[in-house]
């Protein structure tokens, strides 16, 4: 069975980022192929990638739910819905050298996100077992881990910046999984965006305080945001690059 690695945090902490360089880092070690999952609606794992997908999970959900009324979508005659959403699952997955990407993405206008997070986890758990790993990278906040998404994750990394509010939503979200009786077999805090790579006091006392493991620190880098503006992609940075060193030490301690 493949190894279930789930990113979380709050919003704008970097973890898209950080997820890509984790997955491009095991690929780059020969834990390959990959199975990366964009489990957020407002997708952009793929951009740090640099691949597009086909279809996200949440297109083909309204292609489904459409058939029949929008003349735009159409199931082929004597086919259910059942069996045409099977088919194009495939289709929603993008095949890369070292990793394959499935991307969650969102229905349109009103409505609800249960059919899309119950597809996402009825995949994950199906294709488990064709993967040495598969990295998740969760919507921001809490909303994944209460739904109970990826319950038989091995490892959490929750992600946060420098600031209290992020050392605090990464704590939060490991109480959540252990009041949900989630085990992963680690729990661990990244911080990223380290001005120098150095925390200070008050970083450190939070993280504490949270009773969090610190797995470890990331430099901020202007390449990072240079890359981002220019539209380049993340997994593109230069081997050197402070960041990837940083991120490949961390995943070194956790033995991945």
């Amino acid at each position: 069975m493949g190894h279930v690695i789930a990113v979380s945090g709050k919003g704008g902490v970097g973890k898209t980022t950080l997820c890509g360089l984790l997955i491009q880092y095991l690929c780059e070690s020969g834990k390959c192929p990959v199975l990366a999952v964009d489990a957020d609606a407002n997708a952009n794992l793929n951009e740090v990638l640099g691949v597009e997908p086909e279809i996200t999970l949440g297109e083909l959900r309204e292609e489904i739910e459409r058939a029949g009324v929008d003349p735009r979508y159409q199931i082929p005659s004597g086919m259910t819905k059942q069996a045409y959403l099977e088919m194009r699952l495939s289709d929603a997955i993008v095949e890369e050298d070292d990793y394959d990407l499935m991307v969650m993405g969102r229905t349109q206008g009103q409505g609800c996100y249960c059919f899309v997070n119950g597809l996402v986890q009825t995949q994950v758990q199906k294709l488990q077992s064709h993967y040495p790993y598969i990295v998740v990278d969760n919507e921001a906040g809490m909303e994944h881990i209460s739904r109970g998404i990826l319950p038989m994750m091995e490892v959490a990394i929750l992600v946060s910046d420098c600031s209290r509010r992020g050392v605090q939503a990464a704590g939060r979200i490991a109480k959540l999984m252990k009041e949900l009786n989630f085990k992963p077999q680690k729990t661990g805090l990244i911080v990223n965006r380290v001005p120098d790579g150095k925390l200070d006091a008050g970083t450190l006392e939070e993280i504490r305080n949270q009773g969090l493991e610190l797995l470890g620190v990331v430099p901020h880098d202007d390449q990072v945001y240079q890359y981002d503006c220019e539209g380049k992609p993340i997994i593109r940075l230069p081997k050197d690059s402070p960041v990837r060193s940083a991120l490949g030490e961390i995943v070194k301690k956790l033995g991945l």
